[in-house]
């Protein structure tokens, strides 16, 4: 069953974006990520159409680089 996760993150360029979406694909080429550097929250939204979602992954990615990721509630 596809899952998807939401993170408030403080990417603000999208070059730093276009580079953090690489590695996370890198590592979960299945998955559909995005950036929205317009929302307030500068939303990473991820979804796993095959199945689980490890998200506390996709946040030690993010945080090993500098920057927050905080799941955001439903």
């Amino acid at each position: 069953m596809p899952e998807a996760e939401v993170f408030r993150t403080n990417v603000s360029k999208r070059r730093t974006a276009a580079a953090l979406l690489r590695c996370l694909r890198t590592q979960f080429p299945t998955w559909r990520i995005t950036f929205d550097l317009t929302d307030c929250d500068r939303v990473l939204r991820v979804e796993s159409p095959d199945g689980p979602l490890d998200a506390p992954a996709v946040a030690t990615i993010l945080r090993a680089r500098g920057f927050q990721c905080v799941p955001l509630p439903d």
